[in-house]
Formats: structure tokens, sequence, C-alpha cells
């Protein structure tokens, strides 16, 4: 499985920002997939995951109602809708994919593909 990820790049706090992951190479429908991120000098830290086909959400608590993950089966590509960043909320966003059970999805080593990685800057 190949991941790119895109969209990253400058944005106002209070303002918005959406990143993409297109995957490729296997049966997209199949997997979890997932958005992490990590900040200068921290552990990478679960965002948010979105289910196989199902589509079921789930988020982490300094993101939850201000962020919406998405995916569009039909291009094989998931979302991150960004609403009223926060400065802490920047840093460099992976997306991440694997056959992950959903109790597993907030943990980064349970996933064996990866984006590259987009920056994402917060201006206060």
């Amino acid at each position: 499985v190949q991941l790119q990820a895109s969209g990253g790049g400058l944005v106002q706090a209070g303002g918005s920002l959406t990143l993409s992951c297109a995957a490729s190479g296997r049966a997209y429908r199949t997997l979890t997939m997932a958005w992490f991120r990590q900040a200068p000098g921290k552990e990478r830290e679960f965002v948010a995951g979105i289910s196989d086909g199902t589509g079921i959400t789930i988020y982490a608590d300094s993101v939850k109602g201000r962020f919406t993950v998405s995916r569009d089966n039909t291009k094989n590509t998931i979302y991150l809708q960004m609403n009223s960043p926060k400065p802490e909320d920047m840093a460099v966003y992976y997306c991440a994919t694997g056959l992950t059970p959903w109790r597993w999805v907030r943990y980064g080593s349970k996933y064996p593909y990866w984006g590259q990685g987009t920056l994402v800057t917060v201006s206060s």
C-alpha cells in the first residue's frame, strides 16, 4: 500500500485547512485509516481514525468538535478537515493505514503503512 498525503501549509488560527491522503495498492475499503501528528520535540500522537467501509470515526479529545475525518471510497482518499485550528495543532501530519482492528485504531505501532507527512503551520 502506498499513501500520498497532501494539503498542508500555513493556516491562520481560527481558519480552516483540509488534508488529503490518497491510497493505492490494495483493496482500500478493507483498511482502517488514521491521521497522526508529530510536533517538534514531541511524540507522535493520534488525531483521528476512520474504519473500513462502515466509516465509523474516532477523534482525539484535543481535536474533537474541530476536526472531521472522512473518506471517499470512489477516490481511495481520506480527508482531515481542520476547522478552527490552534497554534498547538501545528505539526507534521501523517496518514496511516492497515488491516488494523478497530480496538487498536489509536496505536501508531499497529499500522504498517504510512504516508510521507505534510506540515501544518498555524499562525496566531
